[in-house]
């Protein structure tokens, strides 16, 4: 008891030194507040014209248009280049946001085929009922313009099965309604359902730490680290180190149960017994709030971030790819160059942030002499490409009720036992593998938005993933675009008519009314949103990437002076430095920002 004690007020002791030396750093490094004032307007009319939406999200690049006197440069116009640029724009400075595609919006922007319109990332987000710290943010970093409509209640089912024998569950918003309708199905298994809720609250409240990890001093975090005082205050790393399978097999023996508890792990790419318990209770929990879409689409989130970035003298340009960033002899990043046809043209700003994530950053953008750096090979050595996608578009003629289509989600596995059924299927060869696809998640982007009737009347979308070997497509890698060759074309084709059996199966209405079908491969990942393995997650969400020692060496700070990180590959596919704050309480101000995340935004 004499150990124990001494151990509570040496703990005690090293907080309040953490806490006396972080108030100080803060009030020492501010800089001005971008959350200062509400910046929230009533929201103005859609705006449908594609035309005129290209004016904001597909602006060229051309020397001309590189405004004078930049504070900063952004690699990456996704969610978080864009996201931290306003910040900045906000706070009087003048960034320059740098894209290599041809529109703004990273995994937020959308196209069109043949009159259809698809998004790529965003099939839907929690957390955004009124006066949550996350839907307070992003009305400030949008001026209130971003609009969102909520999806059905289930807004997810799970189905369990091959086809003629399959089971469905949905799951349910609401903290109360998820445990209450999950036990209508199980009902012999309340004990492991209550068992399983408090431990997705315990860990997703807890996820705070982590961001108090990327946000605070590096000495600051590896006090806290060393010294232990990390598992004390917060349970996410104890149970980080444990994986989803672990935790949920020692729940139940229910295989059906084990499966609608781990489903979910689809929406970071990591298979149950290699991902993190922490990071799934973070996503699971993010939803059971509820579950919303943006109206108007995807692309509608650059679309209002980027003129709050041009009003303070900055821009964002498209067809923009940074060839490296440029370090001097003192080892600081003091620009950028970009590739402008067969001419680099250099950029010069005091600071360069990258939301090209931390493998483009450290060995693409990088000179070979400064990668070799132990301190940046160290970053690299603990994290690992995560997995490639498939994504199959689709368009149908007809509308959501002719086509029994809702605003939910499906996913559907052809067996109970998620592990063994994509470790199988991943290891198989490519046409093995496309014969038979046993995991999809089926979306309708048409059925979420409220508006897509009026904009799109009388057609109707789907959109189905699944994960994707990159080794499988990498062959054509170096191909063009839209004309990989023959053998590229057969494969696509070969996993689409093996999904759209399924997708049948479960929409028989939509059987003859697909009028548009393509597929994007890992390596149409890589082109578009320059995803070095296909991975659209971002770094691999495995256990080793979620221990307190990994979490403090891959920081928003580089090795490199002047150089930043933002985006995913601080702390997951999930944007959890964005949701803490909706774990720890609900905010009655209407910008309650201004005294918290706003004073931690320094120059």
């Amino acid at each position: 008891a004499g150990t124990a004690l001494k151990m509570l007020y040496t703990a005690i002791f090293v907080a309040l030194v953490v806490i006396v030396l972080l108030h100080k750093y803060v009030a020492r490094r501010a800089g001005p507040n971008p959350f200062a004032r509400d910046t929230r307007e009533p929201p103005r009319a859609l705006v449908r014209s594609k035309q005129e939406k290209n004016k904001v999200l597909k602006q060229g690049f051309l020397p001309s248009r590189v405004p004078e006197s930049l504070d900063a440069l952004v690699v990456g116009s996704g969610a978080g280049g864009l996201g931290v640029a306003v910040m900045l724009a906000r706070a009087g400075k003048r960034v320059l946001v740098l894209e290599q595609h041809d529109r703004a919006g990273g995994c937020c922007h959308t196209f069109t085929e043949k009159g259809f319109e698809f998004d790529i990332g965003i099939h839907y987000i929690g957390e955004l009922s009124e006066h949550k710290p996350l839907r307070v943010m992003l009305d400030q970093l949008t001026d209130g313009q971003l609009q969102w409509a909520s999806l059905d209640n289930p807004f997810d089912l799970v189905v369990l099965g091959p086809a003629g024998s399959r089971r469905i569950y949905p799951i349910y918003s609401g903290w109360q309604r998820f445990p209450e309708e999950l036990k209508k199905f199980f009902p012999e298994e309340e004990e492991a359902i209550d068992k399983f809720y408090e431990l997705v609250k315990k860990c997703g409240k807890g996820i705070w730490i982590l961001a108090v990890l990327k946000t605070i001093p590096v000495l600051l975090a590896k006090l806290l680290v060393y010294t232990r005082l990390v598992n004390w205050l917060s349970p996410f790393f104890t149970m980080a180190a444990r994986s989803v399978t672990e935790v949920v097999n020692e729940l139940t023996d229910n295989k059906d149960l084990r499966a609608v508890f781990s489903y979910i792990f689809g929406t970071y790419g990591k298979i149950p017994k290699e991902a993190s318990f922490s990071i799934h209770s973070l996503i699971f929990s993010h939803y059971l709030g509820g579950a919303w879409y943006p109206k108007g689409g995807a692309s509608e989130i650059a679309y209002h971030m980027i003129p709050i970035i041009e009003k303070a003298g900055g821009a964002v340009l498209v067809r923009a790819p940074v060839q490296r960033i440029l370090v001097n002899e003192a080892m600081e990043a003091y620009g950028v160059s970009v590739m402008k046809g067969q001419e680099e043209v250099n950029i010069y700003a005091p600071i360069v942030i990258s939301n090209a994530g931390i493998f483009n950053t450290y060995e693409k953008l990088l000179p070979k002499e400064i990668q070799a750096l132990p301190a940046i090979q160290s970053q690299l050595g603990m994290v690992q490409h995560g997995e490639g996608f498939l994504s199959i578009f689709m368009g149908l003629n007809g509308t959501k009720e002719e086509l029994g289509l809702k605003a939910d989600n499906y996913w559907i596995f052809a067996e109970a036992n998620l592990d063994e059924l994509m470790e199988k299927y991943m290891k198989a060869e490519k046409e093995e593998a496309a014969k038979s696809v046993p995991f999809l998640f089926i979306s309708s982007p048409s059925t979420k938005d409220p508006t897509w009737a009026e904009r799109n009347p009388g057609k109707s979308t789907l959109t189905v993933i699944t994960n994707a070997c990159y080794e499988w497509f990498a062959e054509w890698k170096d191909e063009r675009v839209k004309n990989r060759g023959q053998d590229y074309k057969r494969l696509k084709e070969a996993f689409i008519s093996s999904v759209l059996d399924t997708v049948v199966e479960i929409f028989p209405k939509t059987k003859d009314k697909i009028e548009y079908v393509d597929a994007g491969t890992p390596v149409t990942n890589q082109h578009y949103i320059a995803a070095p393995r296909g991975e659209i997650y971002g770094c691999d969400h495995s256990l080793a990437r979620f221990t307190p020692e990994a979490s403090i060496a891959i920081h928003p700070q580089t090795p490199i002076k002047n150089l930043y990180l933002t985006g995913k590959s601080l702390c997951s596919s999930t944007s959890c430095v964005l949701t803490i704050m909706s774990r720890r309480h609900r905010c009655d101000s209407a910008n309650p920002l201004a005294d918290t995340w706003g004073n931690l935004v320094h120059k």
